[in-house]
């Protein structure tokens, strides 16, 4: 338990460790519990510019054990700190808090040096300089205004008082405005302002130098400057030159690791371009960056290779400039291996090393407690040789602290050694149990930080291993390079020396890594839809990851349009601003993944602007514009529209269409206009709106130059022609006055050209016209200005009329009996009048072949033969039949005078179905088979053909058996067929020309009684339903199939109750298969039940309540529910029944309270039972087995051997009683039923378990039945449940 509650904290503290990759290697401290000379924590900066508004408060920090006290000088001398009381130093602490409040700080302005010791050694802080900072005002001066010539260059100087530390300067105007900087304007490093050249609009009188001292807080100003700037004439242009610095070159030094500044400022007409460069090398270009319109260099963290000759360059179009900087670095003393501590065992030797560089080289000496070696006791184990010293054969008690001072003039480094002497056995620092975990293939560093002097060693294993793992750093840390799962496990490091061992256990977790499977892809989406990227996943399932989305790098928008979930981000109705780059982060302990994708939002281009109409002529003008923004899509196309204020005003007409790319548009325009343009841009998204209108531009008019199109001739009237034509629209007409010279003349006629002038209209009547003769008729264009081209010529006729003959030799040859042929002599052309358009034959049934008149007002049919035909079929005739026909002459104005009328006979057909066939008289072997003749026989009927055969329960058809009968037959008797088995019967009538199509009809072979006694079984129909293979399979009640129906659709509509419900049976002929029965309570205002039939024609309605009154009727319905057929609405009362109370638990009492009591009691009870029951008869199991009736012996299940009656299972039918298929029971031929015995039908065991229901094979109760009504039923009642 110990163990596991140490591993479970270890999978807490563990989660947090992460492994940092430069942790290979740290100092070894002294633990805090062991003695040790001081050391210092922490200091104070070397320069301490303080706030003259606060206490100063300078820190000095130092650990040590014992805990060391502290002690300070001050300018070289002991500071007392006791008897200043202004001065604090804090508790355990050396840090000194000095009090300035009411005095002048400049009373504690020092070079300050803590000192920490204990009874082990000494150590000491840096040099601490205490410094108050400086403000001083600007020295009084008398600015003089400035005078200067446009186009020559100038400096205005700033010359700010020396601060403490140096002030920030900016220059401003009188209203607190930054001056503007450029390339010709800019400010030095030292704060003066250089004009490069002058311009005219640089004259000012408020040119003021700012300075602020950050440390104060204080802003001085200094008097402003008043600048005049003269025109005395033009100034040349000029070459730059430089105004700072001065000369071929100068000098620059920095100190190494500061940053380099370079300043070069040119002036010259133009305004010169800087540039930097470095004579034999090149900038560093990760540390540089160009300030101040490239006229500073800065490099920052600066190296010895940083030094050289720096090149500015000034060039303008005159020439250019150069000047060269010699940069020198020099160093202040820089640590070239920073002094490590010493743990040193007794009799063990060490060595102190204290590696400085700097430029100048820096001057080195050591101390020993704050006392230089020099001055200290003699030790003969100490060696000083320069930078090192050499400890010898310690001892117990040598422990102390040496000082490694390095100073050159730039400035200092002081290094406090520790030097611990001490025998300790090894102890192991880092936590037990700690949890590692990485991801594989990356780097694991398991820690075994430990302490022990002499220094232990360290050793590694892993689980039960033996073998000794290798790659361990000096600080102990264990590194495994490419962590594999396999990897995983416990490991142990041991740290030894020659005073003892100490081990630690340590857990290492390898997790797969986190990677992204499907990145973000990018988008281009329309404003106001909807923009989804997704990022799908994989991580360690043992981690738990946390999703990430960043916009540009920055937090998503608080914005509901953003919709974060598991792997998408969603962002609805995108507008512009959400454009950008989109990243998704999947963190977690361990790693992450991030994958990135853009965002482009695009939408309609904005509307071009600026248009302009150059190049103007009378028929074009160019047309300019601005384009808008394209918002991301580029532009496809500019569409130019017009609006012609003369002949449509206010409606815009696409006129033309230029490539996204250009911005002018050659015009073509029409005379006569009053112009205005507009342009609309296209690109992926839509079109813009349309930009604003063009000014107006005028076309002066001209002739037409086209003609009216659609030019036709056609006659309405047999002597007249209508010319029409389609009129010019507004453009067309060119100019003023437009009017139609309409012209015609016969064609094949030498006339001249009729001609009329017309304004206004588009057709033109000439009447007097011959009847369909063709004319050359020609509309032309004219206006105030001329005429327009010739027009084309365009033939056309004058009016028909109808035709004068009808067609001759019209002669008729049946092919068959339904299509018959017809052939006639046509027309002569001149007696059409007209276009002929064809001949329409007429053609009516008289009568059939076998006497009755049945063609008297028959409706006659029409065929319609296109073109000049001779001849055509006529299909779809009745065979066996006498048809009339007559033909007529069609053309555009109507039909001809008609042919005299024929007649022609059809030959025989093959018959239509019979009418109808009826199954009668089913048995238990044999039925009967009963039918009419056709409808329509089509020729002399010469017999029927009756084929028909069994279908198992699979739906397999058996063996076809074929009977023939003769025409005058009706009815067939079939015998030797199966009971209980299901026939299909196929009947067709037959005419010499064959057999004609079939009925068909389903039934079971069942015995009459059976079939015709309704069902008292539970919860089915009257009859079995359909055979689930034949859409026309028919229930066994023998109903009758008529095609095509004749008579009433239902009929022979049955009505009975029993227990169970009511039952319905009838007979239906109509075509649709939706058949419902509908039932509702008499008198009731609700909805109509329906009941789906399914194509049955019996159904049993359960659930209905006892004592109430219902109306019922059968509804054949369409598709759309709609009633087609209906019968009439029959009314059924279901008789009140009495209670039952059947309950198990409450027969067990009862029967467990008839064992209580006395055997005499039970008699009695059965004898009173008897009794009651009409004279004591003898109970139901006695006077069957008196009967001994094979039929109703019971039987058991399982092998069919007789047995005894069940007195517990009052819902099943009797055992040895006989089901049918359609669920209805038969009656024995005793008729032994319980009507005899006084009891009517409630079919129910009574609680002594003798039976005193009715002798039924019901399968289960009426649920509705129950306590609704406590009167029993009458016998009359209950003998009728049986009908």
């Amino acid at each position: 338990m110990a163990r596991d509650r140490k591993r479970k904290w270890a999978l807490i503290s563990g989660a947090v460790l992460l492994v940092l990759l430069g942790h290979l290697t740290s100092a070894l401290e002294v633990p805090l519990d062991l003695p040790q000379p001081p050391t210092i924590t922490e200091q104070s900066p070397k320069d301490y510019i303080i706030d003259p508004r606060e206490n100063i408060v300078i820190h000095c920090e130092a650990k040590g054990k014992p805990h060391p006290s502290f002690s300070w000088t001050r300018n070289g001398t002991h500071f007392d700190v006791e008897k200043d009381s202004k001065v604090l130093m804090k508790p355990s602490s050396g840090t000194l808090v000095i009090d300035i409040s009411g005095d002048k700080a400049e009373a504690y302005e020092g070079v300050y040096q803590c000192t920490a010791r204990n009874v082990h050694g000494t150590a000491l802080s840096n040099n601490i300089v205490i410094r108050q900072p400086r403000s001083p005002l600007w020295s009084k001066e008398r600015n003089e205004a400035i005078v200067v010539q446009v186009g020559g260059s100038l400096v205005l100087q700033c010359r700010p008082p020396a601060g403490l530390p140096p002030p920030n300067i900016f220059w401003m105007d009188n209203h607190f405005r930054r001056l503007s900087q450029d390339a010709r304007v800019s400010q030095a490093i030292n704060g003066d302002l250089y004009f490069s050249n002058i311009l005219p609009e640089d004259t000012r009188s408020d040119y003021i130098c700012y300075a602020r001292f950050p440390h104060t807080r204080t802003i001085q100003q200094k008097q402003p400057i008043n600048v005049k700037v003269i025109d005395d004439g033009p100034t040349g242009e000029r070459r730059p030159t430089f105004m700072t610095p001065t000369g071929p070159s100068s000098t620059k030094m920095v100190l190494r690791g500061e940053t380099l500044e370079l300043e070069c400022i040119a002036e010259g007409l133009p305004t010169p371009e800087m540039s930097w460069g470095k004579d034999n090398g090149d900038l560093p270009s990760d540390r540089m960056s160009l300030h101040n319109f490239q006229k500073t260099l800065h490099i920052v963290e600066v190296t010895e290779a940083d030094a050289g000759d720096y090149r500015c360059s000034a060039q303008n179009s005159l020439g250019n400039a150069h000047h060269i900087i010699k940069v020198v670095v020099k160093a202040s003393p820089f640590w070239i291996s920073t002094p490590t501590d010493l743990i040193l065992a007794p009799k063990e030797t060490g060595i102190l090393t204290c590696r400085a560089g700097g430029d100048p080289k820096p001057q080195l000496s050591w101390s020993v407690n704050g006392v230089p070696i020099a001055n200290s006791p003699k030790d003969l184990r100490r060696k000083v040789e320069d930078d090192t010293v050499i400890l010898s054969d310690v001892q117990t008690g040598s422990s102390a602290v040496y000082q490694c001072n390095v100073s050159n003039q730039f400035g200092y480094l002081l290094a406090n050694i520790l030097v611990n002497v001490l025998a300790e056995p090894p102890r192991v620092l880092t936590p037990p149990n700690n949890l590692y975990q990485v991801i594989t293939n990356s780097r694991a560093l398991l820690d075994c930080a430990s302490f022990g002097s002499p220094i232990p060693t360290i050793t590694w294993f892993k689980d039960s291993q033996t073998s000794i793992l290798n790659d361990i750093h000096e600080n102990g840390t264990l590194e495994i390079h490419g962590a594999q799962p396999l990897n995983s496990g416990k490991y142990t490091c041991i740290a030894s020396n020659n005073l003892g061992t100490k081990e630690n256990h340590v857990y290492l977790e390898v997790k797969e890594p986190t990677r992204i499977l499907r990145q973000p892809e990018y988008k281009v989406v329309e404003r106001n839809r909807v923009a989804v990227f997704e990022c799908k996943v994989k991580h360690d399932p043992t981690l738990v990851p946390t999703m990430i989305w960043l916009k540009d790098n920055a937090e998503l928008p608080a914005d509901e349009r953003f919709v974060l979930d598991v792997d998408t981000l969603t962002i609805r109705d995108v507008i512009e601003e959400d454009e950008g780059t989109y990243t998704c982060i999947r963190n977690t302990s361990l790693d992450q993944d991030s994958a990135s994708a853009m965002l482009t939002v695009i939408e309609q281009p904005d509307p071009p602007s600026d248009l302009e109409l150059t190049e103007q002529r009378d028929r074009s003008v160019q047309l300019t514009w601005t384009p808008g923004d394209e918002h991301n899509s580029p532009t496809q196309k500019f569409l130019i529209q017009y609006e012609d204020l003369l002949h449509e005003p206010g409606v815009w007409t696409n006129l033309s269409e230029v490539d996204g790319g250009r911005t002018t548009a050659q015009l073509d325009l029409s005379p006569y206009a009053w112009y205005s343009f507009r342009v609309l841009a296209q690109n992926a998204v839509g079109y813009s709106l349309p930009s604003q209108p063009s000014r107006q531009y005028r076309t002066n008019p001209a002739a037409p130059e086209v003609n009216p199109s659609d030019v036709q001739g056609v006659g309405t009237e047999h002597d007249n022609l209508v010319i029409s034509w389609k009129k010019l629209q507004g453009l067309q007409a060119n100019g003023p006055g437009l009017m139609y010279k309409v012209q015609w003349r016969q064609q094949g006629v030498d006339q001249e050209w009729a001609s009329e002038t017309v304004h206004n209209v588009s057709q033109f009547v000439v009447s007097g016209t011959p009847t369909f003769v063709p004319y050359e008729v020609r509309v032309q264009a004219v206006n105030d200005n001329g005429d327009a081209p010739e027009p084309a010529v365009v033939l056309g006729h004058s009016g028909e009329d109808l035709p004068l003959t009808a067609p001759e030799s019209v002669q008729v040859q049946a092919q068959n009996g339904t299509l018959a042929e017809v052939h006639w002599k046509p027309v002569t052309p001149i007696s059409v009048r007209g276009r002929l358009q064809g001949y329409k034959v007429y053609y009516w049934r008289e009568r059939s072949l076998h006497g009755e008149q049945e063609g008297v007002g028959k409706q006659q049919q029409v065929l319609t033969f296109s073109g000049n035909r001779s001849e055509g079929h006529l299909p779809g005739l009745q065979p066996y039949s006498v048809y009339g026909l007559s033909i007529r002459v069609l053309n555009g104005k109507g039909e001809g005078p008609a042919s005299t009328n024929q007649t022609f006979e059809t030959p025989e057909g093959v018959p239509g179905p019979p009418s109808y066939l009826k199954i009668t008289n089913p048995n238990v072997d044999s039925l009967t088979l009963e039918w009419g003749p056709p409808q329509d026989n089509n020729g002399r009927l010469t017999g029927y053909t009756l084929k028909y055969q069994p279908v198992n329960n699979t739906n397999e058809l058996g063996p076809v058996e074929e009977l023939v009968f003769l025409a005058n037959e009706t009815s067939t008797t079939l015998s030797n067929l199966k009971y209980s088995t299901r026939y299909k019967f196929f009947f067709t009538a037959k005419t010499i020309k064959g057999s004609g199509p079939s009925i068909s009809e389903e039934t079971v072979i069942m015995d009459e009684a059976l079939i015709q006694q309704p069902s008292l079984g539970g919860g089915k129909d009257l009859t079995e339903p359909p055979h689930p293979t034949s859409p026309i399979t028919q229930p066994s009640l023998s109903p009758i199939h008529k095609v095509p129906p004749k008579g009433p659709t239902f009929s022979s509509v049955n009505t009975t109750v029993t227990e169970d419900g009511a039952g319905v049976s009838w007979e239906y002929s109509g075509a649709e298969k939706n058949v419902f029965v509908e039932y509702i309570v008499e008198n009731s205002k609700e909805e109509w039940r329906k009941e789906f039939v399914n194509g049955s024609q019996s159904y049993l309605i359960k659930g209905l309540k006892p004592g109430t009154s219902y109306r019922v009727r059968v509804v054949a319905r369409d598709q759309s529910g709609a009633s087609i057929h209906s019968t009439e609405e029959h009314r059924i009362t279901v008789p009140a029944i009495a209670s039952r109370q059947v309950d198990i638990a409450t027969q067990g009492w009862f029967i467990g309270l008839m064992c209580a009591i006395a055997l005499l009691i039970l008699v009695l009870l059965i004898v009173c039972f008897i009794k009651r029951n009409k004279g004591g008869k003898y109970p139901v199991k006695e006077k069957e087995d008196a009967h001994q009736d094979p039929e109703i012996q019971p039987m058991k299940e399982d092998d069919g051997t007789f047995g005894e009656y069940s007195d517990t299972e009052d819902h099943k039918p009797l055992k040895g009683s006989r089901t049918p298929s359609n669920g209805t029971v038969r009656r024995d031929e005793s008729d032994d039923s319980l009507v005899d015995y006084g009891e009517g039908g409630d079919g129910q065991f009574n609680e002594d378990g003798s039976f005193i229901g009715q002798y039924s094979g019901r399968k289960e109760k009426d649920t509705h039945e129950g306590n609704e009504s406590s009167e029993a039923p009458s016998p009359v009642n209950a003998s009728n449940s049986f009908v």
